[in-house]
């Protein structure tokens, strides 16, 4: 995963493995057991099926305090990549066949850690909602 000679050990190429993984989760967390789970005690905290403003500020309240701190945990995982890798990128990943004869140089432009961390998140979240809306919430029109 790193680009230089740092990442040779098994042992530390498996924890960044880890450490990647672990980033997702919590990533991937942002965006289905934050949301799903502050509604959930939302509607437990409720009382009626119309409820006034207050499980709706604790919904609000909630899942603004839970992105902060997940984001504050993939910061923190970062740094922890960082010290175990030596770079906060993730070498290119072109395939040899793209590459010209002539391509010496190595690229500038790579992604970082966190960008694939989040980039990944979103993906998968939508792949989610997509294989759930067309695979398994059924039609919402009455059978008749």
């Amino acid at each position: 995963m790193a680009t230089d000679s740092y990442n040779q050990h098994p042992a530390r190429g498996l924890a960044a493995s880890g450490i990647f993984v672990a980033m997702l989760v919590a990533a991937l967390s942002l965006w289905t057991a934050v949301p799903l789970g502050w509604i959930y005690i939302g509607s437990k905290i409720s009382k009626t099926q119309f409820p006034s403003g207050g499980p709706y500020m604790v919904v609000a309240v909630g899942i603004l305090v839970s992105v902060l701190l997940i984001a504050w945990l993939i910061g923190r995982l970062n740094g922890l990549y960082v010290r175990t890798t030596g770079t906060d990128r993730l070498s290119p990943m072109r395939p040899s066949w793209q590459k010209s004869v002539r391509d010496t140089s190595t690229p500038t432009e790579t992604t970082t850690v966190v960008e694939a961390v989040l980039m990944g998140s979103v993906l998968l979240a939508a792949l989610a909602l997509t294989i759930w809306f067309f695979l398994l919430a059924g039609s919402p029109l009455p059978n008749q």
